[in-house]
């Protein structure tokens, strides 16, 4: 069941809820007030009932089920019956309060449930045959006085009001879910346009504070700096260029510098999580499962981690399918990257010979590192890439 479904028969429950649960506990004051029955017995008994269905009301959830109602209904039509036979049995005797208790139990704890009935299968039927009942139980009885009337027109009354309340209910709320739904979506558009253009900018400023100042000196020869200071700036440049391909976010500081992370020995679990993070903001979702922290040397880290963005790039353009599966392991040896998706697969044998982005960008990239990789896929079944390098 969807968003929409919930959201709809949870106001629907509530509804019920509060609308039997008021008119049931009306309808016991009716029968309590003084002379409304001549028969003790009756009164109690009627009382009983409709103090049961008054706590199936109470306790109705969306979960409640089928039986549940049926349930309430029963204890309603039966102190239906009861109270019509004291109507019938008193004729033009019957008090006011008997009389607009009868039409309460009608119009208010039988119709009650049928806002949560809907319009098809079993629960229609149970509709059909409660409101049959309920009509038949205000006009068999012979009622000869000014109020059979009254009586009639609250159970009348009561189910035409239950009735537009759940159509408009039933109506109106997947209007309004989709309306939100809606405005989510051209909210989450504008937030991505947003994070879009400022990573525009911010890789504009950094271009410029770095990579292209560097440029710039060579074009003039380094004059004015000296060829040790130029070979560290280009070192530095070369360094940001490389983890930003990994995913990192660059910190600058305040005065113009951007902090790196040393590239001696790196963490493979906090590299992950910005590699994650890169993708999704690309539309693929992807999912780690295994190791949370695994040590590697630099140059292993550097290119298992491209091969593993790589890996993920080619599910993202052509799988079909917006996520995308992780598995790290490792033994004392080697680190293992098994990256799956369930997209639309393709026959290895196909490969046109001149298509070198996989044995380029992926295995000749963990091989130059002593690693390798692995390719499974068959059409319509997904694709498997197993990434291994050295510890």
């Amino acid at each position: 069941m969807n968003r929409i479904s919930k959201e709809r028969d949870r106001l629907l429950a509530a509804a019920a809820r509060v609308y039997g649960s008021a008119l049931t506990l009306t309808a016991i004051v009716c029968f309590l007030l003084p002379h409304a029955f001549a028969s003790t017995g009756r009164e109690i008994a009627v009382v009983a009932l409709l103090f049961f269905a008054l706590l199936g009301f109470l306790y109705l959830r969306v979960s409640s089920g089928i039986w549940w109602i049926i349930g309430i209904d029963a204890f309603a039509v039966a102190a239906l019956i009861v109270a019509g036979t004291e109507v019938a049995s008193h004729g033009t005797s019957t008090s006011v309060a008997l009389a607009y208790g009868v039409g309460l139990i009608a119009g208010g704890s039988i119709a009650g449930v049928a806002i949560m009935l809907g319009t098809t299968g079993p629960r229609m039927l149970l509709y059909v045959v409660t409101a049959a009942i309920s009509l038949a139980g205000l006009i068999i009885p012979d009622i000869k006085t000014e109020y059979k009337f009254h009586s009639i027109t609250l159970g009348v009354a009561g189910w035409v009001l239950c009735t537009v309340l759940a159509l408009w209910l039933g109506r109106i709320v997947p209007q309004a879910m989709r309306r939100i739904a809606n405005m989510s979506d051209a909210y989450r558009a504008e937030r991505v346009a947003s994070e879009t253009e400022a990573r525009r900018r911010q890789g504009a400023r950094l271009l410029h504070d770095t990579v292209l100042a560097t440029l710039t000196l060579l074009a003039h020869s380094g004059v004015g700096v000296g060829e040790a200071s130029l070979r560290e700036q280009a070192g530095e440049d070369a360094a940001l260029l490389r983890q930003l391909r990994m995913g990192f976010t660059p910190n600058p500081a305040a005065s113009g510098e951007y902090k790196l992370r040393p590239v001696e020995e790196s963490t493979l679990g906090n590299t992950l999580e910005s590699v994650k993070q890169r993708f999704r903001r690309m539309g693929l979702e992807v999912t780690w499962h295994g190791k949370g922290q695994v040590l590697l040397p630099s140059d292993t880290l550097d290119a298992f981690l491209l091969a593993l963005s790589e890996s993920l790039e080619n599910v993202r353009r052509h799988s079909g399918v917006g996520e995308a599966h992780v598995t790290i392991t490792d033994d004392d040896q080697s680190v293992r990257a098994m990256v799956t998706d369930d997209g639309v697969g393709f026959s290895i044998d196909q490969i046109a010979p001149g298509r070198l982005g996989f044995s380029e960008s992926i295995v000749a990239r963990l091989r130059d590192v002593g690693g390798d990789a692995r390719l499974f896929s068959a059409p319509g079944s997904g694709t498997t890439v197993v990434l291994e390098v050295p510890k």
